[in-house]
């Protein structure tokens, strides 16, 4: 469920990665990563799949519809792709502009 929250995230906003924060494919995890001066975030498929949508220029509802496209047999995903930046936020891995 999406939080109602006033300051939840929105479809019309546009996620980025923090500052000090890089996303990459790292062949030695065999999976994407979430590399920051502190240390490393192994991320699994799901997780990778939705930051590697996010270039600080597209909206959510922008990679809502790119998983879709990508994942057609996966039904609705704009409730869990909410949930799950929402946790990215709470992580401070992201920021929203």
């Amino acid at each position: 469920m999406v939080n109602l929250a006033e300051n939840a995230i929105k479809t019309t906003d546009t996620p980025r990665f923090r500052r000090g924060f890089r996303f990459q494919w790292e062949p030695a995890q065999n999976g994407h990563v979430l590399l920051y001066p502190e240390g490393m975030v192994k991320l699994n498929e799901s997780a990778g799949a939705v930051l590697s949508e996010i270039d600080g220029q597209r909206s959510v509802l922008d990679i809502v519809a790119a998983l879709k496209a990508a994942f057609p047999q996966a039904g609705a995903l704009e409730d869990d792709v909410i949930e799950f930046l929402e946790h990215a936020r709470q992580q401070h891995w992201i920021d929203l502009i």
